[in-house]
């Protein structure tokens, strides 16, 4: 599989205490690896699909540090490096007070949605049965560009498309009726609930989802402590409980269910059983800090060389 996307510098804050303006609020706060792509395909590959492919854009200033997570996450990474725009940076305000830990960002692109059209080769579909596109790269003209071509190119070889929204927010900010019209091709949506309902004006889950299905052949729906649901062919064909867990920072569990989900469906599981393995990824994200899974450990220096879990692809020169 090959996920198109962002990858981002995430700086998470989890503070139990309300947010005091103009002094201090106490916080635990770790600097960790992110991005909804990125993240996606770093859940695909622990979930134990073996071959997963991504591509992105970051600036110098952080280049070795996300392509070393990728490889130990065992994702074979194509970073494009950006000459003028530094990574992306995502500031995630986790409040631990709240049982579902629920988080708020504050976002700065950077270079994630910088990824030109000249990033995207065809050769990254080789042997590629899933394309999967992080649904921020519509929201800035040069990463839709790209993700167009990733989608056009995919469509004509036969692979299967999905995109996750990404962004309530950002939906919003640029208009459903655009979104669902950049998208068009598609064949798997998967979003979070609110995405559903504002995607379609429903307020119904299931309904949304229904709605989704007459422009998209599969639409999941990631409905957070009350599970997931499915619809197909018309109608919701899944509906599926969250796993049980003690949620310490919600951030990326919706990428983990992606990732998870895609993995197990690559593997031969029917939609039931691949809706019951995201809402297991779900569960486990929100149970640790930062939004992808624990990653292989660096090896020691002292040691001898330990071998990659992957080549990475070539870097493309920026531009």
């Amino acid at each position: 599989m090959l996920v198109v996307g962002d990858v981002v510098t995430d700086i998470v804050a989890r503070h139990r205490a309300p947010l005091s303006p103009g002094t201090d609020t106490a916080a635990a706060v770790r600097v960790v690896p992110g991005g909804a792509g990125a993240n996606v395909a770093c859940w695909a590959a622990h979930w134990g699909h073996s071959d997963v492919r991504f591509l992105g854009r970051v600036g110098a200033d952080a280049a070795s540090w996300h392509e070393e997570h990728l490889a130990r996450a065992a994702v074979r990474a194509r970073l494009a490096l950006d000459p003028e725009a530094p990574t992306g940076t995502v500031i995630s305000l986790v409040d631990t007070g709240d049982a579902a830990a629920e988080r708020t960002f504050l976002t700065d692109s950077g270079a994630s949605l910088r990824l030109a059209p000249g990033d995207w080769a065809p050769e990254l579909l080789d042997g590629v049965g899933w394309l999967h596109l992080s649904g921020y790269l519509f929201f800035a003209g040069s990463s839709r560009a790209a993700a167009r071509a990733a989608l056009d190119a995919a469509q004509a070889r036969g692979a299967t498309v999905s995109v996750d929204p990404a962004s309530a927010g950002f939906l919003a900010r640029h208009g459903t009726d655009r979104f669902l019209t950049w998208t068009g091709g598609v064949d798997v949506l998967l979003p979070s609930r609110d995405e559903a309902e504002l995607l379609t004006g429903l307020r119904d889950p299931a309904a949304a989802a229904v709605e989704l299905n007459r422009r998209f052949a599969e639409v999941v729906v990631k409905l957070g402590a009350e599970g997931a649901l499915a619809a197909r062919g018309g109608e919701v064909r899944v509906r599926a409980p969250a796993v049980r867990a003690e949620a310490r920072d919600s951030t990326g569990a919706g990428d983990a269910f992606t990732g998870a989900f895609i993995a197990s469906r690559l593997a031969g599981a029917d939609l039931r059983d691949a809706v019951a393995e995201g809402c297991r990824a779900g569960a486990r994200a929100v149970s640790r800090v930062g939004a992808r899974p624990e990653p292989a450990p660096p090896p020691r220096t002292a040691s001898p060389p330990v071998p990659a879990p992957a080549a990475p692809l070539p870097r493309p020169r920026g531009g």
